[in-house]
């Protein structure tokens, strides 16, 4: 009998309930940008993550000693917050041991749903230490792509194909998920330039149009690796 794990591939946050098992390790994308932005900022240096739901929750914490919040709704930084959903806002920026309190239109809501199951989260900065981590733990993986607003999303499939390859080449793992065949198929045919593959994609335009290029750039084929693990503990992200 095989002791092989199971991967599965969800593509949106409003899918999850169809997922959700209650002893999946969860392993939430937001690529373009909110699980770029946790990987960079606990990079820098930020000691704990709070995702919340709404701007009013995250200006709760605005006075509280320690505590930064950032904000962004339909790409745009929101006037009010001490920083946006760039990783460029948190690179050599004033934010070690901080509290970093962040709410975005797609990200947080896919923790939050996920919050029942042991959570992580994975960019493509942290993704060799995700994978391996997984194998190691050995347990049944959902790959939770965030979307856009609950509808599919490119980029975040992408990423589930090439942490799914990952994990399927470790020989640890085996899937039978149309999801993540699909997600397979769309990095392979991405060829290595997943910058201009995405090129007509709907969140590549809305960044361009917010020229947030080099967002972009970062968050696909980033300058910089971490080992850092987001886990979620209670309602915080803090490093595995």
């Amino acid at each position: 009998m095989s002791d092989k794990k199971n991967i599965q591939v969800c593509f949106t946050a409003d899918q999850f309930s169809k997922y959700s098992d209650g002893k999946s390790t969860v392993v939430v994308v937001d690529v373009l940008r909110a699980t770029s932005v946790i990987s960079t900022a606990f990079m820098e240096g930020v000691k704990v993550i709070i995702p919340v739901q709404t701007l009013e929750e995250a200006l709760e914490y605005k006075e509280k000693e320690g505590c930064i919040v950032a904000a962004e709704r339909n790409a745009k930084p929101i006037e009010g917050f001490d920083y946006g959903n760039s990783p460029f806002h948190y690179i050599n920026a004033d934010v070690v041991g901080k509290t970093l309190v962040l709410t975005t239109t797609n990200g947080t809501k896919a923790i939050y749903n996920a919050k029942e199951h042991k959570v992580i989260t994975a960019s493509y900065i942290n993704i060799e230490a995700v994978a391996n981590h997984l194998i190691d733990e050995h347990h049944d993986v959902i790959i939770l792509c965030s979307g856009w607003k609950g509808v599919f999303n490119l980029e975040d499939p992408i990423f589930a194909g090439s942490l799914a390859t990952l994990l399927l080449s470790s020989g640890k793992y085996d899937s039978n998920c149309d999801s993540l065949f699909a997600s397979r198929q769309l990095l392979n045919n991405a060829n290595g330039d997943l910058f201009k593959y995405l090129s007509d994609s709907s969140h590549r335009r809305r960044l361009k149009s917010l020229n947030m290029e080099d967002d972009t750039r970062f968050c696909l084929a980033p300058p910089v690796k971490s080992t850092i693990i987001p886990i979620l503990n209670g309602d915080k992200l803090v490093v595995l």
